[in-house]
């Protein structure tokens, strides 16, 4: 069982959906966390919702693509805490479009954040989870596995977010930095629920599903829980799918941007 005592977690993202239940996971399995975003309103609901159970956990506005923030947020973590033992890449930034009429800014809008973000975040936090031969799960998604309309930009950011991991996992195991990403299918977040809001529409995007429902965050937040964790000990550069079996219907071809 993943054991987070005396540890400290950073998730991106931390104030809704994966990454909340995320932060609330990992302070349960007994870390401290920080969580940051770009809003602290719901980022200080989660530090409260955690210390309400009884974690400690503290709250960073940050852009992530925006190195100097990165650098002042891992400051803070080290100041406070005094270490870092887990970095959780969730935040990400998704624009929609097709590839023939994708404007060159949104196509570079879908690159800042999820890939940028993610690489100021693990070269900031490289030296720290050297120290304490900690690990890294990135978050990308089934679209960059499998072909989505309008997600182009979107797929080939979480691309660039798989190529990364499979790097990192080989480029910093002599410092016994484990590092894994969890691809997830359709979860119920707040994004999902805005594009299938009726029942037809849900119905429907749980029939792409082998296991026939749209998962959970907490789903999600198990298996990076489990990824970040000792209990994991021998597992680097793996992209473990959280989908309900989704990629293995590679027969059914697209699929649906509810997915993203």
């Amino acid at each position: 069982m993943a054991n987070y005592k005396n540890k400290v977690a950073l998730v991106s993202g931390g104030g809704t959906g994966i990454g909340q239940a995320t932060a609330v996971l990992l302070s349960r399995l007994g870390a401290k966390v920080v969580v940051c975003g770009r809003r602290e309103e719901p980022l200080l609901q989660v530090v409260e919702q955690i210390a309400t159970a009884g974690g400690a956990a503290f709250a960073k506005t940050c852009d992530i693509a925006d190195e100097d923030q990165v650098r002042a947020l891992i400051s803070a973590i080290i100041e406070q805490y005094g270490r870092l033992d887990l970095l959780v890449n969730n935040a990400t930034l998704l624009e929609a479009s097709l590839i023939d009429q994708h404007p060159t800014e949104v196509w570079h809008k879908n690159f800042t954040v999820t890939v940028d973000g993610t690489l100021f975040m693990m070269r900031e936090a490289y030296p720290h989870l050297a120290k304490t031969k900690g690990a890294v799960v990135n978050v990308s998604s089934v679209v960059a596995q499998l072909g989505t309309p309008y997600m182009t930009g979107y797929a080939a950011a979480k691309g660039a977010v798989n190529s990364m991991t499979r790097n990192a996992a080989i480029e910093w195991a002599h410092a016994g930095i484990r590092v894994n990403a969890v691809v997830p299918g359709a979860i119920l977040t707040e994004p999902t629920k805005a594009v299938v809001p009726d029942e037809g529409s849900r119905k429907y995007l749980e029939s792409l599903i082998p296991m026939k429902r749209i998962g959970d965050p907490e789903e999600v937040a198990e298996a990076i829980a489990f990824l970040g964790s000792d209990a994991a000990s021998y597992i680097t550069g793996v992209l473990l799918p959280v989908d309900g079996g989704r990629q293995n219907e590679l027969s059914m071809g697209a699929v649906s941007m509810e997915e993203a």
